[in-house]
């Protein structure tokens, strides 16, 4: 199991630079808070007060202890995944513009190559930590932030040969990387957004 999960996560962050989690921003939900000066043309300094968007859910109610005790596993599964899935969403246009600068397919190549291998050493540690279910949370997160399965992401990036692969070897443990992200529908998929969007704002 811990060798799917090094597998999947590779390669998905081979799209990223060697950063540590959580220091880049999300290209779906991009935070600011406070107050801010800038410069007019006139070279005047103007305030600008930033007010966030606020979600408000209604109060948790849980039927019994059962269900309370699954709710805050899966807060803790999605505060341990969001970083990664946002680290994922915010690079991919990054590195989809930097490997458009590389002027040949094998330069490319070698570059998706020596970025695997980088990310491999960095992030294998914490990766051996993650429990199945952390898994198929975090490809589910891995959909909200990018609005694309994963299956695809690893497709456009190292091929379809590769993405296929990682599929297969996903599902022998329950991992599939094409799962849907449907929160309107899904009750699971609705569960996993409503935290995301709380840890988010601040509120759990």
């Amino acid at each position: 199991m811990n060798r799917l999960l090094l597998l999947t996560l590779l390669a998905l962050c081979s799209l990223c630079s060697a950063v540590s989690a959580g220091e880049l921003p999300s290209v779906r939900n991009k935070i600011y808070r406070g107050f801010y000066y800038f410069k007019t043309e006139e070279s005047d300094s103007t305030l600008m007060l930033v007010f966030n968007d606020m979600v408000v859910y209604p109060q948790e109610v849980f039927v019994s202890k059962t269900q309370e005790q699954f709710y805050w596993r899966m807060v803790r599964d999605v505060r341990k995944g969001l970083p990664y899935a946002k680290l994922i969403g915010a690079t991919i246009i990054e590195t989809y513009e930097y490997m458009e600068t590389l002027p040949t397919k094998k330069e490319r190549e070698d570059h998706l190559k020596a970025m695997e291998k980088e990310v491999f050493n960095q992030y294998k540690p914490e990766l051996k930590r993650f429990t199945r279910t952390q898994a198929r949370v975090l490809v589910k997160l891995i959909n909200r932030e990018t609005h694309q399965p994963s299956y695809e992401i690893i497709k456009a990036f190292l091929g379809p040969f590769r993405a296929t692969f990682y599929q297969a070897f996903g599902r022998i443990f329950g991992v599939s990387l094409k799962a849907d992200w449907k929160p309107e529908s899904d009750p699971s998929d609705a569960l996993i957004d409503r935290i995301a969007t709380r840890i988010e704002l601040g509120l759990l």
